[in-house]
């Protein structure tokens, strides 16, 4: 150091403690540049005094009133807090840091402290202990602490610190220090002072959090009396702050431990709805109590279904929020307005009425809150007071999502669910057609009544109609079209954005109703000025830059490769908006920030540890259309797509793993094959630009790891059924252009989703055993498992195409996965994941033939029980499965034969078995006997069981195995198969009315090459079997069959 700065550093740090304080007030000043100054000098002294800073502002806070002292606090927080980048501890002499340790203490059990000093202090001692007390480097700490809350004379301030203290080392201090129980106690029940009771209260739940079991907090049941009182007297004493910091962390307390409130749930529930019913408290507290509640009701995995057992108590919370809807404001000037404003009126007690009673409905579930609902709606919709009808209205929304499984089931009349389904349905056609004349008059006249807010509210409705009526539209088509261009051409105010949004939505839905052909002459005059403003330079705010993305893509879905043309002018700015950056940003959350939620309103935030984090949410909504359009350009154009993948793809495949936005990932993953597929028919149609294969090789290396990795870390279960199916799609695509490297990944990949899934149904067994379950929760759980169900569909789709792309190579994949697949064969297990494995296995004996046989040993006794499972498609695969190892097995099926005829038996001859729900496995069974018949004639009893077989044709529901049957039919016959034909050709007349049917049904249950044989067939039976039989033969037909035969005979 020179002597300059030398000297700088002894006039701070030495005994005249001007210098020091001089340098703090610098640290706060206004000024940039002394500011700045003083900074660069703390630095410069952190790293070359470090000692001697530490101990000066450690002595400063000996003298709390000292006007530096606060700002001496913040910076020794630094030097000793392990999360800090200034940490200087570990590197400190013993002397010092022992000295330090002492000063900290000393100062922080001082009298007179101030409310902000004394939490910095705290602050300053806990984050020290943190760093300490796991290797036990601190045990004066424990004696302070005990001493500070336990001694009758210690003063209340300094029992509250010293609580507050306790509450953030719970974690490190739970299990050794002594007498906690009685502590405690005694803190929420201090006679004198409020905040002593609240730090207690902090103290209590901290500990309570950080014990590792249930029993260990089952200990301090008995306080939650004494911590509601604590609760219920700051409220009393008028010391709503501090009441306010208690009953948030009793909202902590509620998420994190909702099991530890079961015993006390009645009282603790009742004390916070009476806060919550307490007209004289600030909003702010009554909307805690509230949150409270509502966030016990949401703790579902935790404690699922307690709230559900006190419906009392959920009517009051209902009655309280419906309560808080009616404060809202009649605004004069909103009859009058030309623009809408979406919250006109609302208050920040609606908004919340109307967030919790959403979250409410789908906490409880249906069952709990519909009767509620019932009791208290009437008379607010009863009343004369608008506010009331109005709350009604509202709630009924906010419900609906929690409550619609029940509503639907519940609704008395047949119409009215019908009519939920054709409104979900978008309406269809020929529901909204008789009506149409009417509706699109009236909506036209109110376009022309200049009332900017009525003429948006009738194009958004004239787009829904011709979204919902399609190709009846067209009848309207050149009575709207001028209207909605003269919109677009001349509403070109900034004050007319949204109107000329709106144009562009309903040209673009109205053009996709109507077709190509109806709306191409004015697609032409209507994308030129869409060119126009998209090379114009438009606010950040302009809402016309995402209907414009939109109407872009509707336009290409109506005009197909008649769009290419333009793609040059939409793809810059749809790319460009698909690259937007996340806007976030990260702010201290810390114990005295006391923003809350961010207040702007296009900002979402959430807190994670001490930082919390702002995302603008508009950003985030235009770069999700983006990503949707250029996987929806990709779709409809094809091999027309091929001069922009690579842009796209680098573009989208970072944005798999984009954990700000559901909808960007799933456009992402959306886009992958179809990335491929333009690729590969670009080239298969010698589109791409010169490329070759080598290309498609190159783009399925880039999107298929990518794939893979994202779905081993996707948090969605939805999400990573989609990628696995996109996955799957891509596998088709690529081929064998996929490496043994790549298959390797993959299926590690599907390894581990298969071993997460297990977790989660475990944990949702686990959830199924707890006391509070109801059958509210066993339908949330059964929804959670078809999603569950819908992965592992996924999985057998990937694995089924990699064993028909690589056939045997596949083996050694297999080998490993049937660790795996084989419990799923389990009769414990799920239906899906039971047909999934047999469907796998299916796939290896189709595909690998002889190679597969091995195999049989460890699969087929599960594909013979299968047979007589209860589920159909179950059924279907395993006698699917059984037809296969018959047809490819040779003797290694034989010793089977018997017990599959037996089961296959048992399918056909079931008395449900033709039953639609049925129809699939029955007909896989009649084509498994009938490869039984074929491949292992010797090892049956063929004069039985080709009969059999015979009286079940023809199979008419699986029209692939038809096929199959059908020819394999015509090919005995051409052999004259004497089990066919049976004695003296007593079957001959079956097998006439069987190819009389087939022939009557069309081309759906036999090839053309079938159809021919059969003709063929009939005209050599005409022409062969003596006259008598003949004339019998065609006796027995039906009328309608005997003129089928005689048209295709004579044709």
């Amino acid at each position: 150091m020179d002597p300059q700065a030398e000297g700088d550093a002894a006039a701070v740090l030495g005994a005249d403690p001007a210098g020091l304080t001089a340098l703090l007030g610098d640290l706060t000043s206004p000024a940039n540049e002394a500011r700045s100054r003083a900074e660069g000098m703390f630095h410069a002294l952190r790293a070359s005094h470090p000692d001697a800073l530490a101990l000066r502002l450690a002595h400063l806070l000996l003298s709390p009133a000292h006007p530096s002292a606060p700002m001496a606090a913040v910076l020794l927080r630094r030097l000793i807090s392990p999360g800090s980048q200034a940490f200087v501890y570990p590197g400190l002499s013993p002397a010092t840091q022992s000295s330090l340790r002492a000063l900290l203490l000393s100062a922080a059990s001082a009298t007179g402290l101030s409310k902000s000093i004394s939490k910095k202090l705290s602050d300053a001692v806990a984050e020290l202990a943190s760093f300490l007390l796991p290797s036990n480097a601190w045990p004066d700490l424990l004696t302070f602490l005990y001493k500070s809350i336990a001694s009758p004379s210690s003063p209340p301030a300094l029992q509250e610190s010293a609580l507050n203290i306790l509450a953030r080392l719970a974690s490190h201090l739970a299990a050794g220090f002594p007498n906690l129980h009685a502590l405690l106690l005694s803190a929420l029940s201090h006679p004198s002072s409020a905040d002593v009771r609240v730090a207690g209260l902090n103290a209590a739940i901290s500990l309570i959090q950080s014990l590792p079991s249930a029993a260990d907090r089952d200990q301090f049941q008995d306080l939650l009396p004494a911590m509601m009182r604590a609760l219920a007297e700051s409220l009393n004493c008028g010391n709503e702050g501090s009441a306010q910091e208690a009953l948030e962390m009793m909202i902590e307390l509620a998420g994190a431990e909702p099991r530890f409130l079961r015993r006390q749930l009645p009282d603790v529930v009742g004390s916070m709805l009476q806060i919550a019913e307490a007209p004289g408290l600030e909003d702010g507290t009554r909307h805690l109590a509230v949150e409270f509640v509502v966030t016990l009701a949401e703790a579902r995995e935790r404690a699922p279904g307690m709230m559900r057992k006190l419906p009392r108590y959920v009517g009051r919370l209902f009655a309280v929020l419906m309560t808080m809807l009616l404060d809202v404001q009649d605004e004069p000037a909103w009859h009058a307005a030309v623009s809408e404003e979406e919250d006109a009126g609302e208050t920040g007690s609606y908004v919340f009425a109307q967030e919790c009673l959403d979250r409410l409905a789908i906490a409880v579930g249906g069952n709990t809150i519909l009767p509620v609902a019932a009791e208290l709606l009437p008379s607010f919709f009863a009343s004369e007071e608008w506010k009331r009808r109005h709350a009604a209205l509202v709630t009924i929304a906010q419900i609906a999502e929690g409550c619609a499984r029940v509503m639907i089931k519940n609704l008395e009349q047949a119409h009215a669910a019908s009519a939920i389904l054709n409104f979900s349905e978008n309406c269809r056609p020929d529901i909204l057609t008789p009506y149409l004349d009417g509706i699109v008059g009236k909506l036209l006249s109110l376009l022309q009544t200049g009332n900017q807010m009525v003429q948006e509210g009738a194009l958004t409705a004239l787009a829904s109609a011709a979204d919902s009526s399609q190709e009846h539209f067209q009848k309207y088509y050149d009575a709207v079209m001028p209207y909605l261009k003269s919109i677009l051409m001349n509403a070109t105010d900034k004050s007319n954005r949204m109107l000329r949004a709106k144009s562009m939505e309903c040209i673009s839905l109205v053009g996709m109703a109507v077709g190509k052909q109806k709306f191409k002459d004015d697609a032409k005059q209507v994308m030129e000025v869409l060119m126009t403003l998209q090379g114009s330079q438009m606010e950040a705010d302009d809402p016309i830059t995402s209907y414009m993305l939109q109407a872009w893509a509707r336009l290409c879905k109506c005009l197909g490769q008649d769009f290419l043309p333009y793609m040059n002018v939409v793809m810059p700015p749809l790319l460009q908006s698909a690259q937007l950056k996340p806007d976030v940003s990260v702010t201290s959350a810390g114990p005295e920030d006391e923003n809350g939620e961010s207040d702007d309103e296009g900002v979402e935030t959430i807190t994670l540890g001490d930082k919390r984090i702002g995302i603008r949410t508009s950003l985030l909504e235009e770069k999700a259309t983006a990503c949707n359009m250029l996987c929806c350009y990709a779709d409809e154009l094809k091999e027309g797509f091929f001069p922009w993948i690579d842009q796209v793809a680098t573009t989208l495949v970072p944005l798999l793993k984009f954990y700000f936005h559901e909808e960007v990932r799933k456009a992402a993953v959306s886009a992958m094959p179809e990335l491929l597929r333009s690729a590969k028919l670009a080239i298969e149609k010698s589109q791409s630009q010169g490329r070759d294969e080598s290309y498609l090789k190159q783009l399925s290396d880039y999107i298929v790891p990518a794939l893979v990795e994202a779905i081993h870390k996707e948090p969605d279960t939805q999400i990573c059924a989609s990628m696995l199916e996109s996955l799957n799609e891509s596998i088709q695509l690529s081929g064998t252009l996929l490496e043994e490297g790549q298959v390797r990944s993959i299926v590690d990949g599907i390894k581990e989703v298969i071993t997460a899934s297990a977790l989660r149904r475990r944990e949702r067994t686990d959830r199924a055993k707890a006391e509070d379950f109801d059958s509210e929760e066993e339908d949330l759980l059964r929804e959670e498992n078809e999603q569950e169900d819908e992965i592992f569909d996924q999985i057998g789709d990937c694995l089924g195409t990699l064993v028909k792309t690589f056939k045997t190579y596949f083996l050694p994949f297999f080998d490993e996965l049937s660790v795996y697949l084989t419990p799923m064969l389990a009769k414990d297990k799920t239906v899906e994941e039971r047909r999934i494995a047999i469907c796998i296995f299916d796939d290896v004996a189709e595909h690998c033939r002889e190679a597969a046989v091995r195999y049989y040993d460890t699969y087929l006794p599960s594909l013979l029980e299968a047979c007589t499972s209860e589920n159909p498609d179950i059924r279907q695969a395993a006698v699917y499965g059984i037809g296969i190892c018959a047809e490819f097995g040779g003797s290694a099926f034989r010793p089977h034969t018997g017990e599959a005829l037996s089961r296959l038996y048992n399918v056909i001859k079931h008395p449900n078995a033709l039953d639609l729900d049925n129809a699939m496995a029955y007909d896989n069974a009649v084509s498994a006997l009938g490869k039984i018949c074929q491949f292992h004639r010797d090892g049956i009893d063929a004069s039985q069981v080709v009969p059999a077989w015979l009286s079940c044709l023809p199979i008419k529901n699986d029209l692939i195995e038809a096929k199959i049957v059908h020819e394999q039919l015509c090919t005995m016959l051409e052999k004259s198969d004497r089990e066919l034909l049976g004695h003296n050709n007593q079957y001959l007349p079956k097998i006439v009315s069987i190819f009389a049917e087939i022939l009557c049904a069309g081309k759906d249950l036999a090839t053309e090459q079938t159809f021919s044989k059969m003709v063929n067939l009939l005209r050599q039976l005409q022409t062969t079997l003596p006259p008598s039989v003949l004339a019998s033969t065609w006796s027995s037909l039906q009328p309608q069959q005997q003129l089928a035969l005689q048209s295709v005979l004579s044709s």
